[in-house]
């Protein structure tokens, strides 16, 4: 696979593994082709009544050894800020998945997706719960997609996340004004920035000295994106892919349901 930019520069042109050796013809997009010896996925495969369900059986598969997938829980989190409508994403680990849904953690005081979701002090962000997830497991040309509303944990539930943690990663959340600019130290012409991030962990050791329980910061902890959409993406043959979703049905006084249908590619 290569990156050949073109003669002004403007753009770049991807070409896979045995296309055109002229940089200025694009080359042709190589085949999904695992899921076509099995006929590609049918609504027989997937559990008729829960997404989530369906989510543990594509993760258990994606954490098989033998799949070279290191890190099946990685997924992109993206939110949206209001009322400029303006998305970010962001690579994040998903850490647990239980009944209600899928669960990260994060700083959600200064961050740029505590802003997206809760609102901001200065008005320019209203907040806006809705976030999205998604997976991607190139091994087995699967992807899924996650819509929903997302809801913070418990203090007792980020507490009890937070003491798995190693003791660095836990002085870390208390240390970092996540996305904060880092100013340079004007008597240091080599520092970048970095000396002020060292001065506020230095700060957090001094603050736990002796101290191996170390309560979760207010800022910092759990987010759970409750889904109300979400999509089982195999890839097939000539962009031709298979695609389901579960849509959540709410009942009143009673157990929410899912249909399941599937898209067109």
């Amino acid at each position: 696979m290569a990156l050949h930019p073109a003669q002004d520069g403007a753009k770049l042109i991807f070409a896979p593994a045995g296309a055109s050796a002229d940089p200025s013809v694009p080359g042709q997009a190589a085949q999904f082709l695992k899921a076509e010896t099995r006929g590609g996925l049918r609504r027989s495969d997937l559990d008729p009544d829960s997404p989530i369900t369906q989510f543990h059986k594509w993760f258990t598969d994606a954490c098989q050894p033998e799949t070279g997938i290191s890190h099946p829980e990685t997924c992109t989190l993206s939110t949206a800020q209001l009322p400029s409508g303006r998305v970010s994403s962001r690579m994040v680990y998903m850490k647990e998945l239980d009944p209600k849904g899928f669960v990260i953690y994060s700083n959600f005081g200064t961050s740029g997706k505590a802003r997206d979701l809760f609102g901001s002090e200065d008005g320019s962000s209203t907040g806006n719960p809705w976030a999205s997830l998604v997976f991607w497991w190139e091994p087995l040309e699967r992807q899924v997609r996650v819509e929903g509303r997302a809801e913070r944990l418990t203090r007792e539930e980020s507490q009890a996340y937070f003491d798995t943690r190693v003791r660095g990663s836990r002085l870390g959340a208390w240390s970092s004004k996540q996305s904060a600019v880092l100013h340079p130290d004007p008597a240091d012409p080599d520092d970048d920035g970095r000396r002020q991030l060292d001065k506020w962990v230095k700060e957090s050791e001094q603050r736990f000295e002796g101290e191996e329980k170390i309560p979760v910061p207010e800022f910092w902890g759990g987010l759970r994106i409750v889904p109300e959409r979400v999509e089982f993406w195999q890839g097939r043959q000539n962009r031709l892919h298979d695609r389901f979703v579960y849509d959540r049905v709410h009942q009143d006084g009673g157990e929410d349901k899912w249909t399941l249908e599937r898209l067109s590619p």
